[in-house]
């Protein structure tokens, strides 16, 4: 007679047991793979870790050993306008615009054309861009796409001035963007310089440089021209205290002008003279005066000042 087999049952505190390993198995295995999964993680940042060590040390490689007397930075430029290779914009101008080159072929690259570069670790060609695409070097710590300015010494605290259309150094923080003068001052400067239309956008009345984007200090004077300072320093080492531009006092002028009235006082006209009238101009406020002639200077009536001219006798 055929059997039909069956399937043993174990008993009660069997299947306990059964149940007790199984779970003790299972919880084993979670474990041994949650340990295998942090082990996996932990190489994953240990490895991201190395290749940025790695990355920041190739980013730094010839940091601040490359340039010229402008800028420290790891890149040379290509002129757009002339196809040859310079240092920085400030070289290119200077070869350029040289004694020894012909007047007709003197010009000033257009910066903001600027479309290669060179990497100076690798001497590989390429668009402009902050990280050489060859090996990987940080050209410029600072870097305006914009301007297609590099440089390494960030201590100039250099900033992009939308309003100016080009890099600024001295801190964003410092400085205001006066749309009327159309450029960059000092934020000691906000509410008290007088505005004077495209202040910057001439030459220095000293010089001749090209104030707006020249690399030297520039001063406001209380007229609202614009000028070198240390061509400012210069004027006043000549003794000269007014303005190229309108004649108007650059400093506090009260004391000189007590020296005057004292000059003056202690210095009569001869007898001639002593009744003689003309008329004066005042570079400081602008007005006219008919004062008594004298030899020394004319006091303006209105504001005191010696800064005068004589109109007419």
């Amino acid at each position: 007679m055929g059997e039909v087999a069956m399937a043993i049952r174990p008993s009660e505190s069997q299947r306990y047991f059964l149940e007790d390993m199984q779970h003790i198995t299972c919880k084993s295995n979670n474990t041994e793979a949650i340990h295998s999964e942090r082990s996996d993680q932990e190489c994953m940042l240990a490895e991201e870790s190395t290749d940025s060590t790695k990355t920041a040390e190739v980013l730094e490689e010839g940091f601040m050993q490359y340039g010229c007397s402008h800028y420290r930075r790891r890149c040379r430029i290509k002129a757009p306008c002339c196809n040859e290779i310079f240092d920085c914009r400030h070289c290119h101008n200077e070869a350029k615009n040289n004694i020894n080159v012909d007047p007709k072929h003197r010009h000033d690259i257009p910066r903001h054309q600027v479309r290669q570069v060179i990497c100076s670790m690798c001497d590989t060609e390429q668009e402009v861009r902050q990280v050489c695409i060859n090996c990987g070097v940080c050209m410029g710590k600072y870097f305006c796409e914009t301007c297609k300015l590099f440089d390494d010494d960030t201590s100039k605290k250099q900033y992009h001035c939308n309003g100016c259309g080009i890099c600024r150094i001295g801190g964003r923080e410092n400085f205001f963007h006066c749309y009327k003068c159309g450029c960059c001052y000092s934020i000691l400067l906000k509410n008290s310089h007088p505005c004077v239309e495209g202040a910057m956008h001439h030459d220095c009345p000293v010089c001749f440089e090209y104030l707006f984007d020249s690399r030297n200090d520039v001063t406001v004077l209380p007229c609202g021209h614009t000028i070198h300072k240390n061509c400012l320093k210069e004027m006043w080492d000549h003794l000269q205290y007014a303005c190229p531009l309108c004649s108007k006092s650059v400093c506090d002028m009260s004391k000189v002008w007590e020296k005057f009235d004292m000059e003056i006082a202690v210095t009569p006209m001869p007898e001639p003279y002593q009744n003689r009238m003309v008329w004066i101009l005042c570079n400081d406020c602008g007005k006219t005066s008919k004062v008594q002639y004298h030899v020394v200077a004319h006091k303006c009536l209105n504001c005191k000042s010696y800064n005068t001219r004589q109109t007419r006798g």
